[in-house]
């Protein structure tokens, strides 16, 4: 009688912690991407939501713009002068469904593209140009960047 007891105990309480692991909470900023035994179902969010364990599975994705710093370059620019450049790039996601399916880290992607579009960009100008045309250079790798990312 005490198996059995023991084990009617331990099934509620699995039944139950089931349950529980159900519900997750999505806040206004973020979107959960769901699969349904691997394939994409939806898009969910914001507030409560209900993912069934096992069957189904979901992504977090942060909407808010992010700020990313890219780490510092050398970069050779075209009369041969040695630079090092940082940059800060602002970003975010509009599309979560294709951010989490079309891309395996969109975070590292666009941390990737960031630091190669700016070594190509400015090892095409010479020190001068750098240094006066900050600006139009920056407007250059900005709408490489979102040309790039639009996809």
């Amino acid at each position: 009688m005490a198996a059995t007891q023991y084990f009617i105990v331990t099934s509620v309480v699995i039944i139950l912690l089931l349950l529980i692991s159900m519900f997750r909470i999505l806040r206004e900023y973020e979107r959960g991407v769901i699969f349904l035994l691997g394939r994409f179902y939806r898009v969910k969010g914001p507030g409560l939501i209900i993912v069934i364990p096992v069957i189904q599975q979901m992504v977090r994705v942060d909407l808010r713009t992010l700020v990313m710093d890219v780490p510092t370059q050398d970069v050779i620019s075209l009369d041969n002068v040695s630079v090092k450049v940082n940059a800060v790039i602002y970003f975010r996601v509009v599309d979560p469904e294709r951010a989490i399916i079309h891309v395996e880290n969109y975070l590292e992607a666009t941390s990737q593209l960031s630091q190669t579009t700016l070594r190509s960009v400015l090892g095409q100008h010479e020190l001068d140009d750098m240094l006066a045309e900050r600006d139009r250079l920056n407007a250059d790798i900005q709408q490489i960047l979102d040309k790039q990312t639009d996809a």
